[in-house]
C-alpha cells in the first residue's frame, strides 16, 4: 500500500470544478518579520474553510453507488467532518460524524448545518474514533478516515501540486502534522515535482505523535493538554500515512503554544485573514525556528480558518499583552479626592486609553489611609507604555506592571 504521484494527478482531475483553487500569494510583511521569503496558500478560502474537503471529496467520488446509498461515517475534531458533510450533502450521501467533547462549537454547528448527523462522544479524537468504528459496524456504513487513507492523502496532495505550479521556486514546505495525511500527500507530490525541496513537519509540542514514532517510542504517555492547535492534536499518527510520509520528511519541529498564538494574530493583523491554531502551524514554525528558514523561499499553508470567535478574541487580546500594548499598572497613593482624576489626566495627556480601573482600599499591604489602583491601559507599543510609566513617576505616582 503506497501513494503514487499518479494517484494525486488523478485526484486533481477528479476534484476540478468541485473545490476552490485557492491563491498562493507572497507576503512582504511576513517575509520581513520572519527573515524568510514567505508565500501563503489560503486554504481557509475553501467553502468549508479548510483543505480537508479535498481528501474527503476524493474519497466520496471513488465510492460505489451501493456504498454511497448506505452512507459514510467519520471521527473528526472538525474540518474533515465539515468537508465530508458538505460534499456528502452535494452528492446525496448520508454522513454521520462522531466528534470528541471539547470540539469548538463553531465546528459542531457548521457540520450539522451541512446536513450531517453529529454524535458527541469521547474526550479526544482516539476515543471518538473508537466509537465511530463501533457505529460503522452496527449500521453497515463505510468509515472515511481523516488521514490514514490513501484516497484521502491523494486529495490532500493536490495542495502541493497547486503551490508548485504557482511558485516553482519554493525551497521549503513546512507542513502541519496531526495524523499525517496532509504531509503524506503534499510530500509525495512535492518530492516528485521537485526532488530537492525540503519537507519540514510541524507538530504541537503537546502532541508529538510523528516525532515519537520516528524515535521509536510511544507518544501516548507524552501527549496531552489543551492546545489551540486542536486540529493536529492527535496522539497516534496513522500507520499508513506515517509509512508514506516518513521517507520523504527531512525533519520535524515541535512548537510551543505561544508561537501558535502569535501566528494566528499575525495572520489576522497582517494578512487580514482568519486562521485556526492548527491552520497557523507552518507560520508558527518560522517564528519559533527563524534560523532554519532565514533567506529561504517557504510555502506556508493556512490549512483551516474554523476558530471559535471567543478563542480568537482571547488570542488577539493576549497578543496585545505580549506586545505591551495592553498593560495593567498598579499605583499606590494617598486616599484623597482627586487622586484618580490626576492619574487619569496624566495617562490621557500621554495619549493612552484607560480600559478598566479596579480600586482597592482593603489590601493589608496598603496603608490604612492609602488606596491601591489597578489601571488597565491601551498604548501604541512597549516604548509608549514606558513613557507613560515615567510620566506617572514624575508626578509622584510610581507604577508597577502587574
Amino acid at each position: 500500500m503506497t501513494l503514487s504521484f499518479d494517484d494525486i494527478l488523478a485526484a486533481r482531475d477528479r476534484l476540478q470544478g468541485h473545490i476552490e483553487r485557492t491563491p498562493c500569494r507572497h507576503s512582504r510583511t511576513l517575509s520581513e518579520i520572519t527573515g524568510a521569503k514567505v508565500w501563503v496558500k489560503f486554504e481557509n478560502l475553501q467553502f468549508t474553510a479548510a483543505y480537508k474537503e479535498r481528501g474527503a471529496l476524493n474519497k466520496l467520488l471513488l465510492l460505489g453507488e451501493n456504498v454511497r446509498r448506505r452512507g459514510v461515517i467519520a471521527a473528526s475534531a472538525g474540518n474533515h467532518s465539515q468537508g465530508l458533510a458538505y460534499h456528502g450533502s452535494r452528492l446525496g450521501v448520508p454522513v454521520t460524524i462522531v466528534m470528541p467533547r471539547g470540539t469548538p462549537f463553531v465546528k459542531v454547528q457548521q457540520t450539522r448545518a451541512f446536513g450531517a448527523e453529529v454524535v458527541i462522544e469521547g474526550e479526544n479524537y482516539d476515543e471518538a474514533s473508537t466509537r465511530a468504528m463501533q457505529m460503522c459496524d452496527e449500521r453497515e456504513l463505510t468509515f472515511v478516515h481523516p488521514f490514514n487513507d490513501l484516497d484521502v492523502m491523494a486529495g490532500q496532495g493536490t495542495v502541493a501540486l497547486e503551490m508548485l505550479e504557482d511558485v516553482p521556486e519554493l525551497e521549503v514546505l513546512p507542513i502541519p502534522i496531526g495524523g499525517g495525511g496532509l504531509i503524506a500527500g503534499m510530500a509525495t507530490a512535492a518530492k516528485h515535482v521537485k526532488p530537492q525541496i525540503h519537507i519540514v513537519g510541524v507538530e504541537p509540542a503537546m502532541y508529538p505523535s510523528f516525532t515519537a514514532r520516528m524515535r521509536g517510542v510511544s507518544a501516548g504517555a507524552a501527549s496531552g493538554g489543551a492546545t489551540i492547535a486542536e486540529g493536529i492534536a492527535v496522539k497516534q499518527v496513522g500507520d499508513v500515512s506515517y509509512g508514506v510520509a516518513r521517507p520523504l520528511v527531512d525533519e520535524v519541529l515541535l512548537i510551543e503554544e505561544p508561537f501558535f498564538e502569535r501566528a494566528v494574530a499575525l495572520y489576522c493583523n497582517v494578512e487580514k485573514t482568519v486562521t485556526e491554531g492548527a491552520g497557523a502551524a507552518s507560520l508558527a514554525a518560522l517564528l519559533a525556528f527563524p534560523e532554519k528558514f532565514r533567506g529561504k523561499t517557504c510555502g506556508l499553508v493556512i490549512t483551516g480558518g474554523n476558530i471559535d470567535t471567543r478563542l480568537l478574541a482571547s488570542v488577539l487580546t493576549r497578543e496585545l499583552v505580549r506586545d505591551q500594548r495592553l498593560v495593567s499598572l498598579r499605583i499606590i497613593g494617598d486616599d484623597r479626592p482627586g487622586l484618580l482624576a490626576t492619574v487619569s489626566r496624566v495617562i490621557g495627556d500621554m495619549g493612552a486609553n484607560i480600559i478598566e480601573v479596579a480600586h482597592n482600599r482593603l489590601a493589608l499591604d496598603v496603608p490604612a489611609k492609602g488606596a491601591e489602583f489597578d489601571i488597565m491601559i491601551e498604548t501604541r507599543d512597549a516604548q509608549h507604555t514606558q513613557e507613560i510609566m515615567d510620566a506617572l513617576r514624575e508626578h509622584g505616582y510610581p507604577p508597577r506592571a502587574v
